[in-house]
């Protein structure tokens, strides 16, 4: 009887498997999808993703600065504040990226399993070329300055470091490395290129006369760098010399020493950069910039290692951007401030712009032409980010007191941040940003604001910015964070909950905030206001804690109402109908999804 019964339930399945109407469901879901990819397209992408120097390149001839914002390969002109966009057809996050010499094409590396080394042509934003060799995601890669090859090095248990002439589409030259590699750079000459990680700098010499056998790849050749009493520094960043200095190769330490190699591989010298933390450089023929800790960028001469300059800092963690209307105010100086990191820098040998990234996911373009007076150094270009994970974004509605093209979005770095996307004049402009207008700061913690997890290392494993403290502070502040927001109807109130179960109610036209209250022992997952035409202003609160409040908007949020039904998470909440106040939860138990519908009545 049980054999019967299980057969009799396969051949349904078989049947609902060939049911002509899932095809057509299936087709048709194609056919949405071609129809949509004519209609919509990507106008502005609000975010950066670059960990390091690996992910951030810069166009010799143009300018252009390319960096990853997930699996989209932004390509920003600094001066025209203008964006294009390549997509990653594999949807697998981007780590890292590089011009070609002639800034014609664009390599690019992913994570992921089989992850693939993509070539990208800029002018038609589409690929040329593709290579799958690595296993376990794509930590860097460089072009090489004749243009011909490409190298990639995959994460640490990844273990391969790839030449590819990528024009033919074929490995010429391989070899295993057991360190983490945090950069590679490509010598003057193309005749050899230098990798950089933990207590490693090797440099890896390419045999033409073998690497022109198409036919077969070739071990490629690797000798380390002879580090003597610096062996046990982890190296984040390397570049090869320009110029007269070819022949040298510049490294950076974590712990905050520039050093120099020699063409015998011998580290030369080495000067104290006189900070915490050092994570990136930049070389040209006559500068070398080293980006440290608290938003500082050092400049020295490749030539003998002596300091020239600091530029000026970005905007100080906290700072109310919608005052800073005036560009004196960032360049003055705050003694009790505290700054991001700098995450990257690349340089622009034809505009002499230098570009920075920041770990708290801002991006500025410095104009560095004359850099006998720090003081002229000038902002072309600056744009602010959230700093974590994106929870929720409400678009401005009818009733909204906010200018066109207006909406808010709520982070795990503890903001709510308005945007406006097309540049209404209605809102005040300010120097740091040409679509961020206001940050509302939740609390004091200006740790939120900074990526914590931000990658000195490349490679599956992170190392996490002030990891030495105990695991209390990061437990606290792996639990902040905006979780979901909503504007009301009469686009008078801001509502919004966080992971701590805070709810609090800001007033939309003057940002500030009205309410603040413990109403959930849990993060609050959904918010909704009642809709205009029911009469009443409710405002339903849900939360993990299993617990639905709803509150009257119009007594100032007086509790009417809790329900308790659910027995797990609640992810959703909405209000329908128009007669009766009724909303509509769902939310999860036992993995079967459960709708319940009330009805409230409101005294």
């Amino acid at each position: 009887m049980t054999a019967e019964r299980s057969g009799t339930i396969r051949s349904r399945i078989k049947n609902l498997l060939r049911s002509p109407s899932i095809k057509l469901r299936r087709s048709g879901t194609a056919r949405h999808k071609e129809d949509l990819s004519g209609k919509v397209t990507l106008e502005k992408a609000l975010g950066i993703t670059a960990p390091g120097n690996r992910a951030l390149a810069c166009d010799p001839r143009t300018g252009l600065l390319a960096y990853p914002a997930g699996c989209v390969v932004v390509l920003l002109n600094p001066r025209k504040n203008k964006q294009h966009h390549i997509f990653n057809s594999s949807r697998k996050a981007i780590t890292t990226l590089a011009f070609s010499p002639d800034g014609k094409y664009v390599v690019t590396g992913e994570s992921g399993h089989m992850p693939a080394v993509r070539v990208w042509d800029v002018s038609e934003r589409l690929q040329v070329s593709e290579l799958q060799e690595h296993k376990y995601g794509v930590a860097c890669v460089a072009f090489s300055p004749n243009g011909k090859y490409i190298v990639s090095v995959g994460y640490q248990h990844d273990m391969m470091v790839n030449v590819w002439n990528w024009k033919k589409n074929v490995v010429v030259a391989a070899n295993k490395v057991s360190s983490k590699v945090t950069a590679v750079s490509f010598s003057d000459d193309s005749s050899y290129f230098v990798t950089a990680g933990n207590r490693h700098v090797k440099f890896w010499y390419l045999d033409h006369a073998k690497t022109s056998k198409v036919n077969a790849t070739v071990p490629l050749l690797g000798r380390s760098g002879l580090l003597g009493e610096l062996r046990n520094n982890f190296f984040s960043d390397v570049a090869c010399g320009r110029g007269r200095q070819a022949s040298s190769t510049f490294c950076i330490t974590s712990s905050g020493l520039l050093c120099e190699f020699n063409d015998r591989r011998l580290l030369d010298k080495w000067v104290e950069l006189r900070t915490s933390q050092a994570t990136c450089l930049s070389v040209t023929d006559e500068l070398i910039f080293c980006g440290c800790s608290d938003g500082t960028v050092r400049a020295f001469s490749p030539v003998n290692l002596h300091f020239l300059c600091n530029l000026p800092r970005p905007h100080y963690l906290g700072a109310d951007i919608a005052s800073m209307v005036d560009a004196s105010q960032l360049f003055s100086c705050r003694s009790e401030a505290r700054y991001p990191d700098t995450v990257a820098v690349t340089y622009d040998p034809t505009n002499r712009w230098l570009s920075c990234v920041y770990n708290d996911h801002s991006v500025y373009v410095w104009d560095v032409r004359d850099l006998r007076d720090p003081r002229r150094a000038g902002k072309l270009y600056s744009a602010l980010y959230h700093s974590s994970c994106v929870w929720s974004v409400e678009v401005r509605g009818e009733e909204v007191r906010l200018p066109p093209g207006s909406f808010l979005s709520c982070s795990s770095d503890n903001t709510i941040r308005l945007w406006n996307v097309d540049g209404h004049g209605a809102l005040s402009g300010n120097i740091l940003s040409h679509d961020l207008h206001k940050v509302i700061y939740v609390d004091d913690n200006i740790t939120s604001l900074l990526d914590t997890e931000s990658i000195t290392v490349a490679g599956g494993n992170t190392e996490k910015a002030g990891s030495s403290g105990s695991e209390g502070p990061q437990t606290d502040l792996s639990r902040s964070g905006i979780r979901t927001l909503t504007v009301s109807p009469n686009g008078e109130h801001l509502a919004s909950g966080d992971r701590m179960g805070v709810l609090r109610i800001h007033d939309v036209d003057s940002m500030e905030e009205i309410l603040n209250v413990q109403a959930h022992d849990s993060e609050i997952l959904s918010l909704e206001f009642s809709k205009p035409d029911s009469g009443l202003q409710l405002l339903a609160t849900a939360g993990r804690d299993r617990l639905i409040h709803v509150l009257d908007a119009g007594s100032e949020y007086r509790l009417v109402q809790t329900l308790d039904e659910h027995s797990s998470s609640i992810t959703a909440v909405r209000f329908a109908g128009q007669d009766l106040i009724q909303y509509l939860k769902s939310g999860y138990r036992s993995s079967t999804l459960v709708v319940c519908i009330y009805k409230c009545i409101c005294f």
